[in-house]
């Protein structure tokens, strides 16, 4: 949405407060029933016809608010249909229908104005966007200005193009003197030359014609290609500036002088006490239909200023026939709505389209260069090295279809064993799953080597008794017991009795025997230092599996985040451009209220020109904001935007509503 809708919605709003005629079907119609029934019939018909495309016309429940020309010239049709009928009607019931006529006639009238805000509207919008896009390649050649590589670069890039523009002058130049020679030679009957002397003839023509160029160019000669390419560029902005201020001008003037109803809601327009206020706002209409012309046959001649654009619009318009005789006269009856019927469909049909068809012509004569002429160098040189890049392509299309498949396969396996196996052991630890447990020993490995050293113990204890007298139950249960502490004391002292005498020791077996007891006390002793490191390992499973799952973890957290910092960074990208296209229309609204505000003989309010001017940005501004502002705050910058762009306000008021938003919505712009 846009002011503009905004602002036909306002028109349209202003014209439902004119109350529709209620017709009474029952008054002076019953006592001539029989007589007139067709009548009747028709004028009804007429009437609930006329209430449709009223209602079609309504902004207040369409989706669509500006309808297309085409469709407002076929409920046009409407009027004029109903102007014939209701003619032929009158002319043979003259003293019953005239009721009936002048209802039909508020609803013309009605149904003409809701066209006439329409056709405002669409010609409002049609000069808005049409100011955008010059401001664009208005910046567009300032870039080209800017340094001289790029005014060298736009020279190489329009070198084609001036040369092809040459050689057809110099061929129609040829042509030309191709043809009087031939129209000479055919008054004197000469006989025709052979081949080689036409190609002769031919190829001095072209000689002399393309010296008679180059001495007619010869300041081009003199001068730089920057230089000429420069004077070119800054002639073709001077055109594309002077296309937007007039355009500024037509925008200005129709939103300050079409359509500006003063109506009152306590008032109808339509009540007996007002009928010098129904004729005040037909008369608007009227004049706003003819200012719309004005303004479409004048807005695209470009060797006007603006200043004389304006006097040369207000001096046609009152040189029209219907407004200088309003003028002359105040009491003078406004036009029928079939005649204004029939200069809004011509509007439509024919001005409208006329306007927007010079303007695309005066916008591809000097407006940015099209896509071919900017980008045919990089396009020329992908061309020519199209053969080497397929050629470099194909011999090594093996090695490359090898290396994809081999960055699927690591992506692949790389997912499945550094992320989604650690994340299946994790889950079965905090599930306590037995099969995910880590341990460095096998279960009951230790109580089994424990209980074998003690039978190991008691067995020796048993066979070497310290009196030599049986151990009875319960010394056997005492060096059991010690066994589990860790204590040997009788294998240790009968292995210190046989270390006296090793070789008798050897060969009865107890020295040996002593030995591998300690040997398995050794392993018992190692296997429950390992069970202290399991029962460890244990209690820290969970982080250990965290701990394999890290280096996929982070792996596919950075990959996420480079395609993020693709993705957002286009997009945070985009954002800084809005913002920076938000500031600069902030800063245009600020130095047209400047220069303004600076000029004395304002007289405290804008010009046309800088009303126009200011509503375009205004417009940027509008429609760059709020697509990031919040809702609540939308409607806070609605109300402070209508309040800058209202004429009314002046000037000094507007510069503090500029300031308003500049630190009410910074958050927004330095986002």
């Amino acid at each position: 949405m846009s002011f503009i809708i905004d602002h036909v919605r306002v028109v349209d709003s202003q014209l439902d407060q004119l109350q529709l005629p209620e017709v009474n079907a029952t008054s002076g119609v019953a006592q001539n029933a029989g007589i007139t029934g067709n009548i009747h019939d028709g004028h009804w018909a007429r009437v609930n016809q006329l209430r449709v495309a009223i209602k079609s016309l309504s902004t207040a429940s369409a989706s669509r608010v500006l309808l297309h020309p085409t469709t407002l010239r076929d409920i046009l049709k409407v009027t004029q249909s109903s102007h014939a009928t209701e003619s032929a009607t009158f002319s043979i019931h003259h003293d019953l229908v005239g009721e009936k006529s002048s209802q039909l006639q508020e609803l013309e009238w009605l149904l003409v104005s809701k066209v006439t805000a329409q056709t405002y509207g669409l010609i409002l919008n049609v000069l808005l966007e049409q100011i955008i896009p010059l401001s664009r390649d208005i910046w567009y050649w300032d870039e080209v200005l800017g340094t001289y590589a790029n005014t060298g670069l736009y020279t190489v890039q329009s070198s084609p193009q001036v040369f092809w523009k040459w050689s057809q002058e110099v061929y129609r130049d040829t042509r030309q003197r191709l043809q009087s020679i031939h129209g000479e030679r055919e008054q004197q009957s000469q006989i025709s030359l052979s081949l080689s002397d036409r190609w002769a003839q031919f190829y001095g023509l072209v000689k002399d014609s393309m010296h008679e160029h180059s001495l007619a160019n010869v300041q081009t000669k003199i001068l730089s290609p920057l230089t000429v390419c420069r004077a070119e560029v800054k002639l073709k902005q001077r055109h594309l500036k002077r296309l937007r201020e007039m355009s500024a001008s037509s925008l200005g003037i129709l939103m300050n002088e079409a359509l500006m109803f003063e109506t009152d809601d306590e008032v109808s327009i339509h009540s007996d006490t007002t009928s010098q206020a129904r004729e005040e706002w037909r008369n608007v209409v009227s004049k706003s239909i003819a200012l719309m012309e004005t303004v479409l046959r004048n807005v695209t001649q470009t060797e006007l200023g603006s200043s004389e654009f304006e006097d040369t619009v207000f001096e046609h318009f009152m040189d029209e026939p219907e407004t200088a005789q309003q003028e002359a006269n105040n009491l003078q009856l406004p036009p029928e709505p079939a005649k204004l019927a029939k200069r809004l469909e011509e509007l439509l049909g024919t001005h409208l389209p006329t306007h927007i068809s010079t303007a695309r012509k005066i916008v591809q004569q000097h407006g940015k260069p099209s896509l071919v002429v900017r980008y045919w160098i990089p396009g020329l040189l992908l061309f020519l090295s199209s053969s080497t890049l397929l050629r470099l392509f194909f011999n090594r299309k093996a090695e490359l279809k090898i290396w994809i498949q081999d960055l699927g396969t690591t992506t692949q396996d790389f997912w499945y064993n550094w992320v989604v196996e650690p994340l299946k052991r994790v889950i079965a630890t905090i599930r306590h799953d037995e099969d995910s447990e880590v341990a460095l020993m096998s279960k009951g490995s230790l109580e089994g080597d424990r209980a074998s050293l003690e039978r190991m113990v008691v067995e020796f204890a048993r066979d070497n008794p310290p009196n030599g007298a049986a151990l009875s139950d319960a010394e056997v249960a005492e060096i059991r017991v010690k066994v589990k502490e860790g204590d040997l004391t009788p294998v240790l002292k009968a292995y210190e009795k046989d270390l006296r005498k090793p070789f008798a020791g050897a060969i009865r077996g107890d020295l040996i025997r002593a030995l591998l007891i300690q040997t398995q006390k050794t392993k018992v002793d190692i296997e429950v230092a390992v069970s202290g490191i399991d029962a460890l390992l244990k209690s820290q499973e969970l982080v250990f599996g965290f701990v394999g799952l890290t280096p996929g973890v982070l792996v596919c957290f950075g990959v996420a985040r480079w395609l993020s910092g693709c993705i957002g960074g286009r997009r945070g990208r985009k954002l800084s451009r809005k913002n920076g296209q938000a500031i600069r229309s902030l800063r245009n609204i600020d130095r047209i209220l400047s220069l303004s505000s600076s000029n004395s003989s304002a007289g405290g309010l804008l010009s046309y020109k800088e009303h126009g001017l200011l509503l375009s940005e205004a417009h940027i501004l509008r429609k760059t904001l709020l697509q990031v502002l919040p809702v609540q705050v939308s409607a806070e910058f609605l109300e402070d935007l209508n309040e800058l762009t209202d004429l009314r306000t002046g000037v000094e008021r507007q510069v503090r509503v500029v300031n308003r938003i500049r630190w009410a919505y910074a958050k927004w712009l330095q986002a």
